[in-house]
């Protein structure tokens, strides 16, 4: 089991969890501490982050920023990753598609998603399907996190 997925069995549970995983998690690259999002369902091959709408993450028309959904997006895909790939196998993301479709006017749902077996397919190309919706399940971002999974090393 990875780090990430002992941290979350240790944490769903307790009162305010779920923020302290995000926390926790969001440390481990810095810019997720930006958009303050929340990891509300993390399982194998599913992810979804809560990500509140405030003035921090906003542009100029008062709307979630499209980055700020990308960060959302990327986020969700790290948990997922570290939550699915196989032990003897590493991850690393080479390359994001998104379409901004609507206009992110609230807080917003932030989900990514795979299917078993591109994990343990011999290619190493994973497409994780990303989209973030509105509170009234407006979508506004939808696209694809492209992955490269590979055998890891040996150890020396």
């Amino acid at each position: 089991m990875s780090m990430l997925a002992t941290l979350w069995e240790k944490t769903n549970g307790l009162p305010m969890g779920k923020k302290i995983f995000s926390t926790l998690y969001a440390q481990k690259a810095p810019y997720f501490t930006t958009i303050h999002g929340t990891v509300t369902e993390l399982r194998p091959n599913y992810a979804e982050l809560h990500l509140p709408k405030r003035r921090a993450v906003q542009n100029h028309i008062g709307t979630v920023h499209v980055i700020a959904l990308c960060n959302g997006a990327e986020m969700a895909m790290g948990a997922l990753a570290e939550m699915t790939v196989p032990s003897d196998k590493r991850w690393i993301p080479k390359g994001m598609e998104v379409d901004y479709v609507g206009l992110s006017k609230t807080d917003m749902t932030v989900t990514a998603e795979t299917d078993p077996e591109a994990w343990t397919s011999d290619d190493p190309n994973v497409h994780v399907r990303i989209k973030a919706v509105t509170t009234d399940g407006t979508e506004c971002l939808r696209g694809v996190i492209k992955l490269w999974v590979t055998p890891k090393p040996p150890k020396k």
